[in-house]
C-alpha cells in the first residue's frame, strides 16, 4: 500500500513538472461539438426528454433479463418458463400503459 501511494505521488509530481501548463485562448474556450456554444449550458430542457430517456432505460434493462433466460431455456422447468411469462406479461402491461398515457409520443 505504501509503495503504491509513493509511486502514484511520484508519477503525479513528475507529470506536473514535466508537462507544459499553457492555457491558450483555444484551450480555454468552451467547446460544443466543434462549434461555439449557442446558449448557456444551464438552459431548461423539456420534461418529456427525461421521461422518454428514463422509460427507454427501464424497458431496455428489463429486456436484458431475457438473455440469461434464453441461454438456460432448455434447463428451466415449467416454473422458470411461467415466471418469465408473467414477467413479460407485466412488462407488456407497463408498456401499453405508458403508450396509452402518451409518454412515448414526441410532439
Amino acid at each position: 500500500m505504501v509503495f503504491t501511494l509513493l509511486l502514484a505521488s511520484i508519477l503525479v509530481l513528475a507529470s506536473y513538472m514535466v508537462g507544459t501548463q499553457l492555457g491558450t485562448v483555444d484551450k480555454l474556450a468552451p467547446y460544443e461539438c466543434g462549434f461555439d456554444p449557442f446558449e448557456d449550458a444551464r438552459n431548461v430542457f423539456d420534461i418529456r426528454f427525461y421521461i422518454v430517456a428514463i422509460l427507454f432505460l427501464v424497458f431496455d434493462l428489463e429486456v436484458v433479463f431475457l438473455f440469461p433466460w434464453v441461454v438456460v431455456f432448455e434447463d428451466v422447468q415449467a416454473l422458470g418458463f411461467w415466471s418469465m411469462f408473467i414477467f413479460l406479461f407485466i412488462l407488456t402491461i407497463g408498456f401499453i400503459y405508458e403508450w396509452k398515457k402518451g409518454a412515448l409520443e414526441w410532439e
